[in-house]
């Protein structure tokens, strides 16, 4: 069995192929390749959620393949710090019956010494960017959040 290098030896170029081909089987995700490099410990945290484990994130990555049809990641740029990583993402989700949806995001890998990940968080505006994909409605939503946030 090969032997799994830290995130902290790979190169951003490394990182991206490494992440781009979770979203590359069909249009269903794979993230077993990952998982090795998540503690058992993990934090996750979305503009949604809140997850501490490995398991649960398993189980949270699970849900998300099923509640769609196809799920595809674009990512622009990886860029690797000393002891992080940023992800920045799009990620288009095909939905059973509605339409497709891209949301627009970044994720931060922190690390630990030994290169795992040890917290994971992923900025985002779900609402916003769903909304943008309803006609009748986002241009609604668009004037209401200039209004009320500049």
């Amino acid at each position: 069995m090969e032997e799994r290098r830290s995130l902290l030896e790979l190169s951003e170029t490394e990182i991206h192929a490494l992440w781009s081909k979770t979203y590359n089987r069909e249009g269903k995700p794979d993230w077993s390749h990952i998982f090795p490099y998540y503690r058992d410990d993990v934090v996750f945290k979305d503009s949604i959620q809140e997850i501490h484990g490995l398991e649960d994130f398993k189980a949270m990555c699970r849900r998300l393949t099923g509640r769609c049809k196809q799920l595809k990641m674009h990512l622009p740029s990886v860029v690797k710090g000393e002891n992080c990583i940023f992800i920045q993402w799009e990620m288009t989700m095909m939905f059973k019956r509605y339409p497709s949806s891209t949301v627009y995001g970044t994720t931060k890998l922190e690390l630990d010494e030994d290169g795992r990940i040890r917290r994971q968080r992923d900025y985002f505006d779900l609402w916003g960017d769903i909304f943008d994909n309803i006609p009748w409605f986002a241009r609604r939503y668009r004037r209401f959040m200039r209004r009320k946030f500049g």
